[in-house]
């Protein structure tokens, strides 16, 4: 082959992978600049008043919004029994949302120039903020009591995945009498298989409320995740159980929902979502089958929801807790479901 041609096929190739790459550029950008235009065939979508008190006469689900369009990562609010009916958004964005008792936690983003910080707002039974704190990193898990005295909520600091090692999470609690803050559980006193713990590789994430001073949460060290039981009053962790990570307590306290590490699931996929029976410590595996990066919720004692992947983010699916049944989906382009009481 002549030099001529070597170049001329080294040209055409160049031109071939350039043309390659701006096409793919202009699909991103068309893609993204879609996200603000209401989503064909999506759910309804409407404006109006959203609050964290059911309406009488009927229960509400609360839910982070991913329909494209110009109310896409608002929370909204559909009718329990009709999750797939017209949406009434609020205004309020968060990434990460729960609620309970009239006291909401809204996880949010402040896009700056340079880089996104982020914060923890606390919000009032119709959505209005009570105080806001500073978050460390991105935003992935969020809690409120029962109550609705305490709120929690779980950022990672570095890494972007609890499925590989190389991250680091910070989980705050605060009391909303107060305003008092332990925005790093690291510093409660661990006991680990009955005896006092320390380690510089401890981790903390995933809190679930028992009460005002009784809480679950997943503690990692040493490459294992353990079930801790927390104390608020007494800044004390206590570990239960082996591989539990997102716990998620039963309305009646007796059974925690959870991811579970799988053997020979890809490094990638590694969970599958379980029920543990807190008094005999019994684990039940539940009729979904994929892989599972959430916290679940209960709708209920006997029905889990949590989310899975989606054309537009992420859709929410249910599946009974007691290894029963089949998995269904629920809702479409929504996360962070919430059933404030």
């Amino acid at each position: 082959m002549t030099r001529t041609a070597r170049l001329t096929i080294l040209l055409l190739a160049v031109l071939l992978l350039g043309t390659a790459g701006a096409a793919a550029v202009l699909r991103a950008a068309e893609r993204s600049g879609q996200r603000d235009r209401e989503q064909a065939g999506g759910p309804p979508v409407r404006t109006g008043t959203v609050s964290l008190r059911p309406p009488s006469g009927g229960r509400q689900l609360l839910v982070r919004n991913l329909a494209w369009g110009p109310h896409r990562d608002e929370i909204a609010a559909v009718p329990a029994d009709r999750p797939n009916g017209p949406r009434t958004v609020s205004g309020v964005k968060c990434l990460r949302f729960h609620a309970a008792a009239g006291t909401g936690i809204c996880l949010q983003a402040a896009h700056r120039a340079l880089q996104d910080t982020y914060r923890a707002v606390v919000l009032d039974a119709h959505l209005r903020e009570r105080h806001r704190f500073p978050a460390a990193g991105i935003p992935t898990r969020a809690r409120v009591s029962p109550s609705g005295r305490l709120v929690a909520w779980t950022v990672f600091v570095s890494g972007d995945s609890y499925a590989g090692t190389g991250f680091s999470t910070r989980t705050a609690i605060v009391d909303t009498r107060s305003w008092a803050i332990d925005d790093n559980l690291e510093s409660f006193a661990v006991t680990k298989d009955g005896r006092p713990y320390r380690a510089s590789d401890i981790n903390i994430w995933g809190v679930t409320f028992a009460d005002d001073t009784r809480f679950y949460a997943t503690l990692a060290t040493g490459g294992q995740t353990y079930l801790v039981q927390g104390n608020v009053a007494a800044r004390t962790l206590t570990t239960l159980h082996r591989n539990v990570e997102c716990p998620s307590l039963s309305p009646d306290g007796t059974r925690l929902a959870y991811k579970k590490r799988v053997p020979h699931a890809s490094p990638d996929a590694p969970w599958r979502l379980y029920v543990l029976d807190l008094r005999s410590m019994k684990e039940t595996r539940t009729a979904e089958r994929r892989n599972i990066d959430d916290q679940a919720l209960w709708s209920g004692s006997s029905t889990l929801v949590y989310s899975l992947p989606g054309d537009y983010g992420s859709d929410l699916w249910t599946v009974p807790a007691d290894g029963g049944g089949r998995a269904r989906r629920m809702m479409v382009s929504a996360l962070a479901p919430a059933y404030p009481r």
